[in-house]
């Protein structure tokens, strides 16, 4: 539903992040389809204030930062700034608005989007540690409260877009594709030596740091098999993943008869965002296209998961569900922030989790209580986590392959 004017109203979650600068891109170039309402950032207040400055929004959030910090005349008049979490989810269950886009990266997202779903909003869900958290419950409140969730991750929103070919129940499994990173040909003896520079060069997607190194890990494959488990409904046999180093088929859903249907595009996150915000309708945009006229070889390969473990554990917590996700997410967020410090190697990032995922005490069926509480917990001993001598000593969970 769109205001009077005709334009789709946006409360934008995590606006100064990669998400959310292409969503503004987007806005940008179709001001006559789009209008944002509400933006949030966490500390990066002198780039939300310019933001402020182009589009002004009715409200902006600070998570990070408290008013004190901030020079009066900051942010333009006719913004009202807010600040904290409690004002972030007051903004995210905005009554103007059409939709939410959650980019926040992190579980720091799911705040936002539980409020925005628990209003019954439209939620563009590019945060997909949400689901990877919380996917039961969060799936339960949009049901119960009409919320739609739609995804923005390329890969989901792929998935999405194919699933419109056929009936559910005709469904076989979902394809995710990985482009396996800047390390999907060195030798596993090599990864011991990854520097962050090393990790920090995607050959296809310019994202933010922490997505980056997801990305050279396989972890954030990991935690798309997780979001699709939830997202889509799924049994963990009903998805599986595939190395496509050329990024440009983005997933691929089969259906009982055998036919495969997929999403093919340029790497480029505008335009899962402009679906998300033009659903069920398709518009023009700024996407790039592809140019048929020129050569393209597409390769697909089955992924190592000797050399990747970190995959292994997706489909593992997939097929567990209960707190493994929470504990799994929470775990690999203070990896990466570690190991951006120099404080862990790269293949220690997996081990990491692992050991923190084989402590915890599961649950089979958590509140968002117990959600939030191990979240927590494994943030804490992941920051003690000794990569020579861990001492957790909980029996391993059986890893699950594909």
């Amino acid at each position: 539903m769109a205001s009077k004017s005709g334009k789709t109203r946006i409360v934008l979650l995590g606006a100064t992040g990669s998400i959310g600068t292409s969503c503004l891109d987007i806005v940008r170039a179709c001001p006559e389809l789009f209008e944002i309402v509400a933006v949030t950032a966490h500390s990066s207040w002198q780039h939300l204030a310019k933001i402020c400055e182009e589009f002004r929004p009715q409200t902006a959030v600070l998570t990070g930062v408290t008013e004190k910090e901030l020079p009066g005349n900051a942010f333009p008049n006719k913004t009202q700034l807010a600040f904290g979490t409690d004002a972030l989810k007051i903004t995210s269950a905005n009554s103007e608005a059409d939709i939410v886009i959650s980019a926040i990266v992190g579980s720091a997202g799911l705040h936002g989007t539980w409020a925005a779903v628990e209003a019954g909003k439209t939620v563009g869900l590019a945060n997909k540690e949400t689901l990877v958290a919380a996917g039961p419950l969060v799936m339960s409140l949009a049901k119960a409260t009409g919320s739609q969730i739609i995804p923005v991750d390329s890969e989901h929103s792929a998935i999405f877009q194919a699933l419109e070919c056929g009936h559910c129940s005709e469904l076989a499994k979902v394809i995710l594709t990985a482009s396996g990173g800047p390390f999907r040909t060195w030798p596993k003896e090599q990864l011991q030596h990854v520097s962050i520079e090393d990790a920090l060069t995607h050959p296809n997607w310019n994202m933010g740091p922490k997505i980056t190194i997801d990305s050279a890990t396989m972890m954030n494959k990991a935690l798309e098999v997780i979001e699709a488990r939830w997202l889509f409904d799924l049994r963990e046999d009903q998805i599986s993943v595939v190395v496509h180093p050329q990024s440009i088929v983005h997933s691929m859903v089969e259906f009982v008869d055998g036919s495969v249907m997929a999403q093919l595009s340029p790497p480029d996150m505008k335009l899962p965002i402009q679906y998300a915000l033009t659903w069920p309708e398709r518009k023009p945009g700024i996407s790039p296209k592809l140019d048929f006229q020129s050569a393209i070889t597409l390769n697909f390969e089955p992924p190592d998961l000797e050399r990747f473990p970190a995959l292994g554990l997706g489909f593992e917590v997939a097929s567990r569900g209960g707190t493994c996700g929470s504990v799994l997410n929470a775990a690999n967020e203070i990896a990466v922030e570690q190991f951006l410090k120099s404080k862990l190697s790269f293949t220690d990032i997996p081990r990491l989790c692992r050991s923190i995922l084989d402590a915890h005490h599961y649950e089979s069926e958590p509140t968002l209580e117990t959600v939030v509480r191990l979240d927590t917990w494994a943030r804490q001993e992941a920051r003690s986590w000794n990569p020579l001598s861990s001492h957790h000593s909980a029996p391993s969970l059986t890893l699950r392959t594909c």
